[in-house]
């Protein structure tokens, strides 16, 4: 069975830094896409960044280039994200994804979401 569990998240000021994580188990997890989506109130979800099998190649939405940075760790089957110089319009729930296509999807397995505010 397949399970996928993120952390991190929280509360921050603008100009801030959080990291969020995702852990997968019961699947090979260096045979993944890895993405994170994201999806603000009254929003539809949208793509923020992928990053292939090896990690060798990351994909980021425009909204995110030079702040975000996304990596992988296959030894310890876990994605991270690191979020610099947060912005208010980055608040939004932050779901990790699972993929067995390529980067544009479709994605496999889902994480539970978690909370990022950004306050001005």
């Amino acid at each position: 069975q397949v399970h996928v569990v993120q952390s991190g998240g929280g509360l921050v000021q603008a100009g801030g830094s959080l990291r969020l994580s995702c852990a997968a188990s019961g699947l090979t997890f260096s045979h993944y896409i890895m993405g994170w989506f994201r999806q603000a109130p009254g929003k539809e979800r949208e793509f923020v960044v992928a990053i292939s099998r090896t990690g060798i190649s990351t994909y980021y939405a425009d909204s995110v280039k030079g702040r975000f940075t996304i990596s992988r760790d296959n030894t310890k089957k876990t994605m991270y994200l690191q979020m610099n110089s947060l912005k208010p319009e980055d608040t939004a729930v932050y779901y990790c994804a699972v993929g067995s296509s390529d980067y544009t999807g479709p994605y496999d397995y889902w994480g539970q979401g978690t909370q990022v505010t950004v306050s001005s």
